[in-house]
This record gives C-alpha cells, sequence and structure tokens, in this order.
C-alpha cells in the first residue's frame, strides 16, 4: 500500500478525546488532526514523537488531516486502524498469505455472522473461512502485544469466531502487527486478562491466531512476514526486567532464558 500523495511530515504535539492529535509542521505551524485508533496508542503517544499525517481531498471533512503513523524508539509504527484490512486485503490478494488465500479465493469484507460482523468471509473448494482482523501497535522487548486497551468488543468478536468454529468452519484471528522491531506475538494480559483469557479459550476451541507483520515506511506499508503466536501471558524477569513467555518459576522468582542461562552456569539454581 503507497500513500499517494506523500505523506507530510509533523511531531506529535498531544493525542487527547481518542480521536484527536495537535501535531507541529515543518515550518512550525499547529494543527488539529484526526486520529484513528481507539486505543490508548500506548509506547505510540509520546509529546515530541516523530509523525506523518496524511491530507484528505474532500471538502467537507471538519479535520481535513489524518495521523497515519508515528516514530517512537526510532521505529516507524502503523497507528491508523481504518487502513488495517486494506492492507491485509492486498496480502491476501497478492498471496502473501497462502494459508488463508489462493488464487481462486473469493475475499469478502464485513460479512455478519451470528450477532457480530467480522472483517473476512474467505471462500473457496474447502469451504467458508471467517476472519476478524486486529491492529496492533503495542510492542516490548520485541514482544508485540494486543490489546493496548481493555476490549470488551474484541472479546466479543472471539467468542463470535468460536462460534464459527463450533458450526463447523474455519475461523481465524489475525493480529496485524504495524512495526518491524517484533519477533513474536502475545495478548497483553497486564492490560486485558479477560481478553487474554478469553484468546487461550478460542485457541483451545479451535479458533487458529496468527500474527503477520507489516514493513512500514512513510513511503508505503505492507504485510512481509508470520511471526510466533504465543498465547501464554508475558511475564517479566526478575533479574534483567525483559518481558517475555519463555521463562521459568524458579526460588519464587521468574528468568528469562538468558538469565535463567546464567543461573545454570553459575550454580545458583541448584
Amino acid at each position: 500500500m503507497r500513500f499517494s500523495p506523500p505523506l507530510i511530515p509533523a511531531v506529535l504535539i498531544r493525542r487527547y478525546k481518542r480521536f484527536l492529535a495537535d501535531v507541529e509542521l515543518a515550518d512550525g505551524s499547529r494543527i488539529t488532526v484526526h486520529c484513528p485508533n481507539s486505543g490508548s496508542m500506548l509506547g505510540c503517544a509520546d509529546p515530541g514523537t516523530e509523525a506523518r499525517i496524511s491530507l484528505s481531498a474532500n471538502p467537507k471533512r471538519k479535520y481535513p488531516h489524518t495521523l497515519e503513523m508515528v516514530r517512537p524508539g526510532g521505529v516507524w509504527v502503523g497507528i491508523n486502524t481504518a487502513l488495517t484490512n486494506r492492507l491485509v486485503e492486498e496480502a491476501l490478494a497478492a498471496g502473501v498469505i497462502p494459508e488463508l488465500a489462493g488464487g481462486e479465493t473469493r475475499i469478502r469484507r464485513e460479512v455478519r455472522h451470528g450477532n457480530s460482523r467480522l472483517d473476512f468471509l474467505l471462500e473457496d473448494h474447502c469451504g467458508p473461512t471467517y476472519m476478524e482482523v486486529k491492529n496492533c501497535t503495542l510492542a516490548r522487548d520485541r514482544l508485540a502485544m494486543f490489546p493496548d486497551a481493555v476490549t470488551s468488543r474484541g472479546r466479543k468478536h472471539l467468542e463470535e469466531l468460536i462460534r464459527v468454529r463450533e458450526a463447523g468452519h474455519r475461523a481465524v484471528i489475525l493480529f496485524c502487527v504495524q512495526r518491524e522491531d517484533c519477533d513474536r506475538f502475545a495478548p497483553a494480559a497486564a492490560i486485558d486478562p479477560a481478553y487474554a483469557a478469553k484468546l487461550r479459550e478460542a485457541v483451545e476451541q479451535g479458533v487458529e491466531a496468527m500474527a503477520w507483520q507489516a514493513r512500514v515506511s512513510p513511503e508505503e506499508t505492507s504485510i512481509f512476514r508470520r511471526l510466533p503466536v504465543d498465547t501464554a501471558a508475558p511475564a517479566e524477569c526478575d533479574n534483567c526486567g525483559r518481558l517475555t513467555t519463555e521463562g521459568l518459576w524458579r526460588g519464587g522468582g521468574f528468568l528469562c532464558p538468558a538469565c535463567r542461562a546464567e543461573d545454570d552456569a553459575c550454580g545458583c539454581g541448584d
């Protein structure tokens, strides 16, 4: 997905009222822009963060500019959730996600199932696949996480996907990780333990959980690789503070793999 016309450089001043943000342009002027993200944008909304905004051609918009991406810690992060499904649809159509779509797959958007509207219905000779997509911007210690705020709506979608499986159809929850500084995904149990528990339940019931990562830049954003998903709740290493799902409880404390190896080498765990 290429951005045309080119995105406009800006610096984030503040994000407020969920869907508004103030930014400063290169000439020093300040404007209010639409912020298309209903989450907390944890780690992505600090004042002074480099950003990129787009300009709408719609003259009727109250706020003609849209916040598209920010660059915390030198990593571009796509925060416009209105573009996530388009990004995924482009990847499906291009065959980037072969587990979900081939050359003869019919792709339908915004399909109702039960009491919910799910993002995609994929139809081929193997039968229907119902899929919900979530945009993921939260990360720590190379671990991408969702959600960044409590989401009752997200739990509702998981419950609907479980009902899809009970009806005998394929069900998928796809987390679109719009940042490149991650190499795995886990639910943000510390932020929304109920969502993390529901995701684990969904996977146990046969819902497939996938995470696909996007390469984000001011010129173009595209999905390029799959990340491993761990539905276990991540925890902090008591020694180094690193967040991981691969640690080990030892002596009343939690150790990440690196600290556990050091502990084994020195015999401290004996």
